[in-house]
């Protein structure tokens, strides 16, 4: 089972993001993921349901998504 992250630019923003999300209804967790180009900071949000509302809801709001990964969760 994999798990989406969406990725943004620090972990201020990641913590804007959840918080942003609890208040909408949408379960949503600080991660840490390997610095990479794509992750910047290497801090993104993990939405274990409703990644695509979730992402949306964040781009209304003026959060800038760096992008999405899946990591697979540990069995």
């Amino acid at each position: 089972m994999s798990k989406p992250i969406i990725l943004v630019g620090s972990v201020t923003y990641a913590m804007k993001s959840r918080d942003l999300l609890f208040q909408r209804g949408i379960r949503a967790f600080v991660e840490r993921v390997p610095p990479t180009e794509a992750s910047g900071c290497g801090y993104g949000v993990r939405v274990p349901q409703g990644a695509d509302e979730a992402e949306q809801i964040l781009r209304e709001n003026k959060i800038k998504i760096l992008g999405r990964i899946e990591q697979e969760a540990a069995p």
